[in-house]
């Protein structure tokens, strides 16, 4: 029945945010002839939790192995449950969060028992798209067993580079997070992006019925298009005008932080840890593939999301240009003016000159015949904008047309010949100088504001007559010797040298400063 439910909040969803913006282009008559109208598209919106990747760790969190009692908080002294990685009826595995409950049988993730109290039982969920997507619906994560007094959750929009908190849970805010409590219901149009903290979804209320923790997205977007969502219109030109609130519905990755689980409206009952741990059965993500508006369709291919690009654009999102087509030209679509918005097709392919995106200039020189490109940026240079500037070599990783097409070589001061490096980011090092950046010296020498050739060491060029070797730099002599090596006496041949032993020894206690006694080292 819940999953009925569910499936039909993802429909009405669909219906209210994906009935517009469904078509790239059509085919349009004129006295011309027919010719192709381009509009802005966009992706349907669908359950993103078949294409997840779902990670959970620390690593032994999931229950199973080695298998393990445990007890619910309707019945916390019934401890009659087991949970067995090795027995498929027993088995509570990460992949049972997105599965399809089928026949009536309801599958879920559980970790362990929390046994080492007061040590707080700590977990972390998360799921990795390798894409760009746009939320559509309110994220829904099913808890068996009680939901959890503390977790957040966080996105991240660089694939897990960084994160960022997207909503704070806890059953007493402003003690777990110093935030008051706060409601979706509370923001108005000028914080619709506020990250709050909710009590709404932690206390315990003792009924196995309230399961779900929420992500409200759907009230957010009433706050423009209405309770009911019917003036998309006006969501969407707020989409376009206010700064920051399409990236506030952006995401790569999502992760669920489980910070304390339910404890059944009590304090922590140390005689019976065996009731508190964390199970999730479903996890709903509504969402669509982020196409900028350059596609209509986002198919799965090689085991990534990709945008079926329009509009002259490519790239996984649809992120730029065409090849022979000047990337200063890309702009994402706009939803506006309604209904079709603007499609903004890269539309200026290259002609006598490209330049790649790295200048809008262009020049032609009578005595070389050619037309070149002026004041190339991004670190460029060359008649079309084509080669890397001194100090800097080509990223190949990147498109000839990307803004960070050049990187710098960063060759070490001290240790490079020069500040220039070759097609691979390898300077060119001094003597006795190796890496890719001259930072580091070879065998046999030592830094020093550069490489030098070691005056010692430990294996070809011992100090003779009882010195040692401090630092590959220097050997420290006994009193009676001296030479970079200690290999000459102080004392004349023939001669007693016990006086001027003597008399170095008694010098150099005296001194204090005996390391820089000629003699003392």
């Amino acid at each position: 029945m819940l999953l009925w439910v569910a499936l039909l909040l993802l429909h009405c969803s669909a219906s209210a945010l994906g009935g517009q913006y469904e078509l790239c282009k059509s085919l349009v008559s004129t006295d011309d002839g027919s010719v192709w109208e381009h509009y802005a598209c966009q992706p349907r919106a669908e359950s993103m939790k078949d294409y997840m990747r779902i990670k959970v760790d620390p690593p032994g969190v999931t229950c199973g192995n080695p298998p393990e009692r445990f007890c619910t908080l309707e019945n916390p002294y019934l401890c009659s449950d087991e949970c067995d990685a090795s027995n498929p009826d027993l088995a509570h595995p990460p992949q049972l969060m997105q599965d399809r409950e089928r026949n009536g049988l309801l599958t879920y993730w559980q970790t362990v028992t929390w046994r080492r109290h007061p040590e707080p039982l700590l977990a972390n969920i998360s799921m990795s798209w390798n894409k760009s997507l746009e939320l559509t619906d309110d994220i829904h994560i099913t808890f068996e067993y009680g939901r959890p007094t503390i977790m957040i959750l966080d996105k991240s929009t660089d694939h897990g580079r960084s994160w960022q908190a997207y909503q704070y849970y806890a059953d007493d805010c402003l003690d777990a997070f110093g935030m008051p409590a706060k409601r979706v219901r509370d923001l108005t149009p000028a914080n619709i992006t506020r990250v709050i903290c909710t009590e709404q979804y932690s206390r315990w209320v003792g009924s196995k019925s309230n399961k779900n923790v929420t992500l409200e997205v759907r009230a957010r977007f009433a706050i423009f298009a209405g309770p009911r969502l019917h003036n998309m219109d006006s969501l969407y030109t707020r989409m376009e005008s206010m700064k920051g609130l399409r990236d506030f519905f952006t995401f790569t990755n999502l992760r669920l932080r489980l910070l304390r689980p339910a404890l059944g409206g009590t304090y922590v009952q140390r005689d019976n840890l065996l009731k508190y741990f964390y199970a999730i059965s479903n996890i709903e993500v509504p969402a669509r593939c982020k196409c900028n508006l350059h596609a209509s369709q986002c198919l799965l291919q090689d085991g990534n999301l990709q945008c079926q690009c329009e509009h002259n654009t490519t790239g996984q999102d649809c992120q730029r240009c065409k090849k022979g087509f000047k990337a200063k030209s890309w702009k994402a679509g706009s939803y506006l003016p309604a209904p079709n918005g603007t499609p903004n097709t890269c539309t200026y392919p290259a002609r006598y000159c490209e330049c790649y995106g790295h200048s809008n200039r262009c020049s032609y020189l009578e005595f070389l015949k050619i037309v070149t490109c002026v004041s190339c940026k991004h670190n460029t240079r060359g008649q079309n904008c084509q080669h890397c500037r001194l100090g800097y070599f080509r990223n190949t990783s990147a498109e000839l047309d990307d803004e960070s097409v050049c990187i710098e070589c960063n060759c070490n001061q001290m240790g490079s010949v020069h500040d220039r490096c070759n097609g691979t980011g390898f300077c060119q090092c001094k003597d006795g100088t190796t890496g890719a950046k001259c930072d580091e010296c070879l065998p046999g020498y030592y830094w020093k504001q550069g490489c030098y050739p070691n005056v010692c060491d430990e294996e070809m060029l011992l100090c003779q007559n009882g010195g040692t070797c401090y630092q590959n730099q220097k050997c420290a002599c006994a009193p009676e010797f001296k030479g970079v090596l200690c290999q000459q006496s102080r004392c004349e041949a023939g001669k007693d040298c016990n006086g001027a032993t003597a008399i170095v020894l008694l010098g150099c206690v005296l001194r204090l400063g005996w390391a820089k006694v000629d003699g003392c080292m």
